[in-house]
């Protein structure tokens, strides 16, 4: 779809389409019931829609309508959007049968920035140290997009081939996966040896964040694995789980010995902690080594860069 303009009535049909309705007709076999007026995703089970409203949890975004779904879960322009609500308005009948399927869009990254000049200021501003930057620009782990200048945080199959794409916007706070990214393969930083462990972080600025404050304390990191989990979730019956990333790093290292969660603070890290430990099992040893200070590991670098400023 390419849709170069809309009209403003258009546009206030768009907004009238609540995303309960949108799913009905467009994903049903993407909606699930939970409650008696409450419904999730099955592609994002931490996405909840409840009285007209949703808010996807684990990304940390809501909105009213399922245009604001369409921009920022699924990565639509702002006119292709409200083309894709207004092409068809006709009211769902209790109980029809829709055989629509929506297509699945191909894993692409966006077109890169000639250099990461943006994306550099922005993660010094986040603390992170810029050797590590150029390290993982180099290797091909990370760009900036030449359109909205986004950091763009690539995960790779085993052949080298990018399959996964966490995007973090330099201005805003915006935060998605590139549609069709493989979580099999999320953000990492690996050694050369396998190592028989494993680090786990909710985002790629976390895991960054992390191995900054290893170079702060003069710590080698290169002999470490780090993982993203490309955001975490926590089910509210407390159900053992193992995200998608986690499970297939341990199949690709079956000789894992130890899995060392850094989960954040908050509420949701805390159970998603506990969660993914219940589902691991004895499959390996567990060692939850949550941030000292602030939500998240990158609070705790932002911290300890202030105090090391202060004692100077």
């Amino acid at each position: 779809m390419l849709s170069l303009w809309v009209t403003e009535e258009q546009i206030e049909r768009a907004k009238q389409t609540d995303l309960l309705s949108y799913l009905q007709r467009h994903e049903p076999d993407n909606l699930q019931r939970l409650g008696s007026s409450t419904y999730c995703t099955k592609e994002h089970d931490s996405l909840k829609i409840s009285n007209g409203l949703w808010h996807w949890f684990s990304r940390n975004i809501g909105g009213k309508n399922a245009l604001d779904y369409l921009i920022k879960v699924k990565g639509f322009s702002f006119p292709d959007a409200v083309a894709a609500l207004t092409e068809d308005n006709s009211p769902i009948n209790e109980g029809q049968k829709v055989r629509f399927q929506p297509v699945k869009k191909e894993f692409e990254l966006p077109p890169l920035n000639p250099d990461i000049s943006q994306v550099k200021r922005y993660l010094l501003r986040r603390g992170i140290d810029g050797r590590l930057i150029d390290y993982c620009h180099r290797h091909g782990m990370l760009y900036e997009d030449a359109q909205y200048h986004n950091c763009i945080f690539i995960g790779r199959d085993e052949s080298g081939a990018p399959k996964y794409g966490a995007v973090r916007s330099t201005v805003a706070n915006f935060k998605r996966e590139l549609d069709g990214s493989d979580k099999r393969y999320c953000f990492r930083i690996t050694p050369a040896k396998e190592t028989g462990a494993v680090h786990l972080f909710e985002s790629a600025i976390d895991l960054l964040s992390y191995i900054t404050l290893d170079i702060m304390n003069h710590r080698d990191w290169t002999k470490e694995d780090y993982l993203s989990l490309g955001g975490v979730y926590a089910n509210k019956d407390n159900r053992p789980t193992v995200p998608v990333a986690l499970q297939a790093y341990l199949d690709r290292n079956p000789n894992t010995e130890v899995v060392f969660f850094h989960l954040d603070n908050d509420e949701i890290g805390r159970r998603a902690t506990s969660q993914i430990m219940m589902g691991l099992h004895d499959r390996c040893d567990q060692i939850d080594l949550p941030p000292n200070r602030g939500k998240d590991v990158n609070d705790e670098l932002k911290i300890e860069r202030e105090r090391r400023e202060i004692s100077r």
